[in-house]
């Protein structure tokens, strides 16, 4: 037993695109980092690395596949990355898949399960690409000996669609969170303020709700100000068509802003984590989002607030005013990389015992 916990690891990551460019990709891109940093021998395969390859990291490229239909670009990858396998056996590595796969040890779940198309009308399961959809996933969480869920929210989530293969659920890994500016210290002027909304997803985010929460927050903070980052300008400007100043939307940004924001606000309807979250949290940026979220359960009561999708506008605006008018910081949330690392540690170590 000894042996086995002193050994180094060998471990081959599985995503189709390898870089910092998306919330799944960047949460495959930090920890291979951090593992090689620990120590252990790490490949990555997939089908092109979008950043400069990192140094002490092998990164095989299997080559794009077209993208549409996307049921069909995972199946054909599965495919390419089993005969990949079969070509280049790695004996003794850990195979650890973020995709649809079919030769995996294990596979982490970064959004919600595709199987809550159930909840949907019975017509909207008719077709092919629901049906593939359905089989991918399934296979997907089959074959796994261990599924890591990136949140509670998807844990559960999981566990309710898929209950014969619960006991194969570890405690959810959650991502890290990069050192950040810090908001400085300081009261929030009793008429304005500026609330901050992240995301390139804007409905599903809820933006259209967030306008709607500032608004009525502006009757009484005529100086309040609403910034939006994430969303093209031309997509969400028809939100604002009344109003007389009050909003900023700055388009994408790589800096998202979060030391100039008083209150984040994320009325999220669907979110299978929310990086903003922790991101702002780790600014110590006071937050207010819907239960429905994956990092709900990394805000405490003094970090922030959390409300019900079926919570009024009112209720909404309430609670930001709160947020607004409290005295005091909120505690700054940390959680590095390195701790997702180490918590995968123990996840690849119980692998290799069994």
């Amino acid at each position: 037993m000894t042996a086995t916990i002193d050994k180094k690891l060998k471990l081959l990551h599985v995503v189709r695109r390898y870089g910092p460019v998306g919330g799944m990709e960047r949460y495959v891109w930090e920890i291979t980092r951090e593992l090689r940093d620990l120590g252990h021998q790490v490949e990555v395969l997939c089908e092109i690395c979008l950043a400069e390859k990192p140094e002490g990291i092998v990164v095989h490229e299997l080559g794009t596949i077209a993208p549409r239909p996307r049921w069909l670009a995972l199946l054909r990858f599965g495919k390419r990355v089993a005969h990949w396998l079969e070509a280049n056996p790695r004996p003794g590595s850990v195979i650890h898949s973020h995709e649809r796969l079919s030769s995996h040890h294990i596979t982490t779940f970064h959004g919600p399960p595709f199987a809550t198309v159930f909840e949907k009308p019975w017509w909207r399961l008719i077709s092919l690409r629901v049906a593939m959809q359905l089989f991918l996933e399934r296979r997907e969480l089959s074959v796994a000996a261990q599924i890591v869920p990136n949140s509670q929210f998807i844990k559960q989530q999981l566990a309710h669609y898929y209950p014969e293969l619960a006991h194969k659920l570890t405690e959810p890994v959650v991502p890290g969170v990069a050192a950040t500016v810090l908001r400085e210290s300081r009261r929030v002027p009793a008429g304005g303020g500026v609330i901050g909304f992240v995301g390139r997803e804007w409905q599903r985010k809820g933006l259209p709700l967030a306008a709607e929460i500032v608004a009525q927050l502006r009757r009484a903070r005529p100086d309040l100000q609403l910034c939006v980052v994430g969303p093209e300008v031309k997509e969400v400007q028809h939100l604002f068509a009344g109003w007389q100043g009050g909003y900023r939307l700055l388009g994408w940004s790589d800096q998202a802003h979060y030391a100039e924001f008083d209150v984040l606000l994320h009325p999220a309807r669907a979110e299978p984590y929310g990086m903003v979250i922790s991101e702002a949290m780790a600014a110590r940026v006071p937050v207010v989002i819907s239960e429905v979220c994956g990092a709900a359960t990394q805000v405490t009561a003094d970090a922030g607030a959390v409300l019900p999708l079926a919570a009024s506008s009112a209720e909404w605006a309430s609670a930001v005013e709160e947020q607004l008018r409290r005295g005091d910081e909120p505690p700054r949330f940390i959680r590095s990389w390195n701790d997702v690392a180490l918590e995968y540690e123990i996840i690849y170590r119980k692998q290799l015992v069994n």
